[in-house]
């Protein structure tokens, strides 16, 4: 193997470990990571392997964990009795959560839930239940997301070895 190789294959690997771990984890970009790091591994082969329209699906599956994302939390809330408008607090909790760190991104959607609910005029417990919901949602999203990345490689492992 080519030491040019090589080192595109260390690259790699290393931003699919790391893309895939941020699946799990807050203020990672999982997804764009693990498909550069599969990207890497195709370049490392000359493309021989892994062609354009594969790449094109590893893309395009990368861009389905957002959207998995964003409905897991939004059918979180609504599954849970929650209103439009604790969805839209769910969403707004979401963003403003991400520049207060890891707390504000895991309390951030719950909060926004329930402060939209109560905006409402619902009653406490009725608020509780979608920031439950909403916190529901974004477990089932991150299983979705962690579902589709480990897709992408097994269709890589697929496409390069069978």
């Amino acid at each position: 193997m080519p030491e040019q190789s090589l080192i595109l294959w260390i690259i790699g690997a290393l931003l699919a470990a790391t893309g895939l771990s941020g699946l799990l984890l807050p203020l990672v970009p999982g997804a764009p990571l693990l498909f550069l790091g599969l990207l890497f591994g195709a370049w490392a082969e000359g493309f021989h392997y892994i062609g354009v329209w594969t790449l094109l699906i590893l893309a395009g599956m990368a861009g389905l964990t957002y959207v998995v994302e964003f409905a897991a939390s939004v059918l979180g809330v609504k599954r849970y009795g929650g209103s439009r408008r604790a969805m839209l607090g769910a969403a707004l909790g979401g963003i403003v959560g991400l520049f207060l760190g890891i707390p504000g991104i895991l309390l951030g959607p719950f909060v926004g839930a329930v402060i939209g609910e109560l905006s409402l005029q619902r009653s406490l417990d009725q608020a509780s239940r979608a920031g439950f919901g909403t916190v529901v949602g974004l477990a089932l999203g991150v299983a979705a997301k962690l579902a589709i990345g480990i897709a992408m490689i097994g269709l890589f492992l697929l496409k390069r070895f069978v």
